[in-house]
């Protein structure tokens, strides 16, 4: 065939394909009477919650299949902010960060899109999705009206509507829903901020895209915006009727959506794996279906936080662990669970008669590995930088460091100390002191530690902390974390004479990043150095403020550093790498960062992609900021997700802790009955939502008891979801210092512990033991002493509130 012959040819195709292309009917997308209308006909919206990020990009398709062979037809996905603009100005939309291109896989596969570009998106994702490089600028107010943080987020919108406005549904694209930022009820009542989010995107996307806010049932007025779609938020179990009644007080010809069901929940380092049963969520998408309110289920799969991206919840700190398998019906390596195939069966009844796809074949196998070493070994202050990111001075954080993940070496000269004394600071998040090398002990921001007794100490002595930052809170007021020591550190020690306060100034800074590159090199320049020297197994140090023979022999002393092996493949495949015998770090395999591993657990694997995998030798390198008891690895076929190595129980049964209420006189309640009447014994009403018991008089204590004399319905367990205090202007105080104290019973294996009624999250809870005696008595920790005027109390919120509480006593003291 002749070259203008091929010419020919070719343009004519072309030409075809723009003749088809344009011929092809244009879609419409919007908001009818009760219902949602695609191409004027009314649609329910079956969305399955998945996360790019948190899948590898080969297996994107095949997780798009998974979803679509559930019966699902739409896809539903955050956009997170931090990992496409992870240094300010410097935006990624390739590789796994290629969001637009998993848009065009779900069009592709038949499916639609509902796109929630945040700028907040919580997900139990570093800092909510928020990039870090914002608390460069301290006095920043985040989520909200900030002028730098409202540029910044105008910019990140603007470059995501670059990738995704072309892919809206008007214009050929699969987009059909976007919302506008997220759960903002539980972060603040803030009508302007809400409504600017609303105009930044409708200038992007346009007046014809569909615009939604999600939020509570308890909390969506706040916020709730007259021109755009309100969906709610609210778990497996919930009562259905009860979580959309108030939406149909206020809106009677609303199309109803459940933005987020949640399918299971999210695991915390230190308490047992979550899951919820497939009965509850199963029933539930039934009756949604068959009432004809859309959903989303969260999360249909929910994939892997890859690397340093889990995050951490508040009150307190609580970070994630690497797994975000959910409990979701496809589980985290992206096959099909009990769940799936009970949810598939259901959701059969609800495909207009047709057979849903076939459930596609993995796209990798499960291999094991055999037992390896990881016999190289480099400290962490073999990373140190000789120059860079070293200061000296006053305490720096990471983010005054330019460092947005990672550990910081603080080292300062202490004057002699004659007899031991405290250190205390605020430390973000786990430090480890050691003094002239020698390891004295940890403070661990989990736990709430704060100070650390050290022995007494020579003129000279080398104070040296170690902090490793977690991921950044993704919940509440509190996402406004900063890493390392925030503050300064002080030491107090008492003489014959006076307490006597020091206050270091003269601090070393020393930051290293978390980053592969960083891990290998240190490596490899101590490979080099070994194979150069007879000092084999010695490590090179830093020689800022000490001799070089100073330096190597406090690193001698240090077991936070990096190791590294090999293992060999014949075939590749997915498999679960088990990290029991190690600390506390990262991992990464052929470059690929794979996440976090801390020996407490309950995660005590990390699940390997296969597509990052390859026959032959491929690399790990661990970096262990504890010191592994043994430095060998295995693969194994099954992961382990439900492993706890705790140095004590979870439970808060202490018999110290329990206070004597014998003697006590509980709070006298106000209960309006023609006149002021005062009551020692409040009773609860049987039902959802809600309850408020104000006090006769303002008290004031730092220990809030509640003591449970029964329950609503008998031989029921009792259970609380949430509860508040209000103070004496009438506003619910801060529940960010709260911390359990006592409860001499609670659910430990459902992690349905003291903490749950003070975690911010409405669907969790705590719960007695089954068979346990009245009366039931939970003791909070305020923090501090507190003056309080009422106490607002959450039951369950499944049908009938089960546990409802009926007979119960306030205690403060």
């Amino acid at each position: 065939m002749t070259y203008k012959k091929t010419f020919l040819l070719a343009a004519f195709l072309l030409m075809a394909m723009a003749v088809s292309a344009a011929s092809q009917p244009v879609e419409t997308f919007t908001i009818g009477n009760k219902t949602f209308l695609l191409n004027g006909q009314p649609f329910v919206v079956k969305a399955a919650e998945v996360h790019y990020p948190r899948i590898p990009r080969p297996y994107w398709e095949h997780r798009i299949k998974m979803c679509k062979a559930l019966g699902m037809n739409t896809l539903c996905l955050y956009v997170f902010w931090n990992i496409h603009e992870q240094r300010e100005g410097e935006f990624d939309f390739t590789g796994n960060s290629d969001v637009a291109e998993f848009c065009r896989l779900a069009k592709k596969n038949g499916m639609y899109v509902i796109v929630r570009p945040g700028p907040y998106v919580c997900a139990e994702w570093e800092m909510g999705g928020l990039p870090w490089w914002l608390l460069k600028k301290k006095d920043i107010h985040l989520r909200e009206r900030d002028p730098y943080f409202m540029e910044r987020v105008k910019i990140f919108e603007q470059k995501v509507g670059e990738q995704l406005a072309p892919l809206t549904i008007q214009n050929g694209g699969p987009i059909i829903m976007i919302q506008v930022e997220n759960e903002y009820g539980s972060y603040g009542e803030d009508k302007p901020y809400v409504s600017e989010i609303r105009d930044c995107l409708r200038s992007i996307y346009g007046d014809k895209m569909a615009l939604f806010q999600c939020d509570w049932s308890s909390n969506f007025e706040k916020n709730g915006l007259d021109d755009l779609t309100w969906t709610m938020n609210f778990g497996t179990g919930a009562n259905i009727d009860e979580q959309f009644r108030r939406l149909g007080e206020l809106r009677p010809n609303a199309p109803k959506m459940c933005s987020e069901f949640w399918s299971g929940w999210f695991d915390k380092w230190g308490a047992r794996h979550e899951t919820r049963p497939a009965k509850d969520m199963v029933e539930g998408m039934d009756e949604m279906l068959s009432k004809g309110i859309s959903f989303s289920l969260y999360m249909t799969h929910g994939g892997t936080s890859f690397g340093h991206w889990a995050g951490a919840n508040s009150p307190g700190f609580a970070p994630d662990v690497t797994s975000y398998d959910y409990d979701a019906p496809i589980n985290e390596w992206g096959l099909a669970t009990p769940k799936f195939w009970e949810l598939r069966t259901m959701m059969a009844k609800y495909n207009d008669g047709k057979k849903l796809p076939a459930v596609p074949k993995a796209p990798m196998p499960i291999i094991t590995v055999p037992k390896f070493e990881l016999t190289e070994f480099a400290t962490l202050m073999t990373a140190a930088p000789k120059d860079g990111k070293t200061e000296k001075g006053a305490l720096k954080t990471f983010e005054e460091m330019d460092m947005g993940w990672g550990t910081m070496i603080y080292s300062t000269r202490l004057p002699e100390i004659t007899s031991p004394s405290v250190l205390t600071g605020e430390f973000h998040d786990f430090a480890q002191v050691f003094i002239d090398g020698k390891y004295i002990g940890k403070i661990d921001r989990v736990k709430n530690e704060k100070s650390l007794t050290i022995p007494a100490v020579k003129k000279g002595a080398d104070l040296i902390i170690i902090v490793e930052g977690m991921g950044r809170i993704n919940f509440g007021r509190a996402i406004k974390d900063f890493k390392g020591i925030v503050g300064n550190v002080t030491l107090s020690t008492e003489t014959d004479d006076a307490e006597i306060m020091l206050t270091p100034k003269n601090w070393l800074n020393i930051a290293i990043p978390d980053d592969y590159e960083t891990a290998r090199n240190a490596l490899d320049m101590v490979k080099s150095f070994n194979a150069k020297t007879d000092l084999k197994g010695s490590v090179p140090g830093i020689a800022v403020t000490r001799s070089y023979e100073e330096s190597a022999k406090l690193a001698e002393f240090m077991k936070p550093g990096y190791h590294r092996g090999y293992f060999n493949l014949k075939k590749v495949g997915d498999t679960f790498l088990n990290f029991e015998t190690w600390g506390k770090g990262q991992v990464w395999v052929n470059g690929h960062a794979m996440g976090r591993i801390w020996s407490i657990g309950p995660q005590q694997t990390l699940y390997i992609p296969g597509c990052w995998l390859k026959k032959g030798k491929n690399e790990v390198i661990v970096l262990d900021v504890v010191g592994p008891k043994e430095a060998v690895c295995w693969g194994q076929a099954e992961p382990e997700l439900n492993k706890l190595q705790l140095e004590k129980t979870n439970k808060h049964n202490n018999i110290g802790d329990k206070p004597d209420l014998n003697s006590a006189t509980p709070v006298a309640l106000s209960v309006s009955n023609g006149s002021a009447v005062a009551t020692p014994t409040a009773t609860a009403k049987a039902g959802n939502g809600w309850q408020t018991f104000r006090f006769a008089a303002l008290q004031k204590g730092r220990y809030l008891a509640i003591e449970v004399l029964s329950t609503q319905k008998d031989g029921d367990r009792a259970a609380i979801a949430e509860l508040y205090l209000q103070g004496a202007d009438g506003k619910r105080l801060s529940r960010e210092p709260w911390k359990t104290k006592y409860a001499n019973s609670e659910e430990e294996n459902g992690n349905h512990t003291g903490d749950k009624v003070f975690d911010l999250q409405e669907s969790t809870y705590w719960q007695t033991e089954k068979g346990a005696q009245t009366p039931h008595l939970l003791v909070i920790d305020l923090g501090s002493a507190q003056t309080i005027t009422a106490l607002e109390y959450l039951p369950r919120a499944e049908q009938g509130a089960p546990g409802n509480i009926k007979d119960f006593k306030i205690y403060l003291y």
